[in-house]
């Protein structure tokens, strides 16, 4: 259950986050949703698909896992990947609507949060006034999430006008001979990229959607790294 509020310095000077990554914290997830802008950063380490959404769209998610509430990328308490994505590092923070303007609200049930200048965790706040460093960089990623996230729609409606996705499934066997089906989401066509004429090219490359569609292809070779660190976790290593 989550309790968003809108942030302020006077009923919340006392509030803390624990920066501290790990499964109490809400991060052992299998995927997280990105955008287009942030597929440069992330395909050195996950790979990229897209998931269809309930209005008939698609989303494009990074995949931390191969099953449902499992992040392969969690060891404890350490991330194991030098970018941790932007969807992860905002937490327990959102963007909220108040007076028609995007604000920042935080999750007071988050067990990230926690209350009294003798808390464990990172201020939002400085004891004489003015925000922490930890609150300034929140303040810049969700900023750069919600503009991000709202330039999706027309990344998406230029792929699919020019049919440039098509559904994805991978059957997977592990080196204990258990199996895995990775199906539900889509990825880039690459052959029909190729097959686009100058006039497509151009205009895709100028909407910046070029760069990003070879970053998502690009990033599907990051799916035998996932494997193997599902190989390590099962064997205990």
């Amino acid at each position: 259950m989550s309790h968003p509020v809108l942030l302020n310095n006077i009923d919340h000077h006392d509030l803390r986050v624990i920066t501290a990554r790990g499964a109490a914290y809400g991060d052992d997830t299998m995927s997280v949703p990105t955008f287009f802008r942030e597929f440069r950063d992330l395909q050195a380490h996950y790979p990229i698909v897209f998931q269809p959404t309930a209005d008939g769209g698609l989303q494009p998610l990074a995949l931390l896992g191969l099953r449902q509430g499992e992040n392969l990328f969690l060891q404890g308490e350490r991330w194991d990947a030098h970018y941790l994505p932007l969807a992860i590092e905002r937490l327990p923070f959102l963007i909220g609507i108040a007076d028609d303007e995007p604000m920042i609200h935080v999750d007071l049930d988050h067990p990230r949060v926690r209350r009294g200048e003798a808390a464990t965790g990172e201020p939002l706040f400085l004891q004489h006034g003015g925000t922490a460093p930890l609150l300034d960089r929140i303040a810049s990623v969700l900023r750069t999430l919600h503009d991000g996230l709202h330039d999706n729609a027309a990344f998406i409606a230029a792929l699919l006008h020019h049919q440039l996705l098509e559904p994805f499934m991978l059957d997977i066997t592990l080196d204990d001979q258990s199996h895995i089906r990775l199906s539900g989401f889509h990825t880039i066509h690459e052959q029909r990229v190729r097959q686009l004429d100058g006039a497509a090219l151009q205009a895709l490359s100028q909407a910046g959607y070029l760069e990003a569609m070879y970053m998502a292809l690009a990033s599907m070779s990051q799916l035998r790294g996932l494997i193997e660190r599902m190989n390590c976790r099962v064997a205990g290593r």
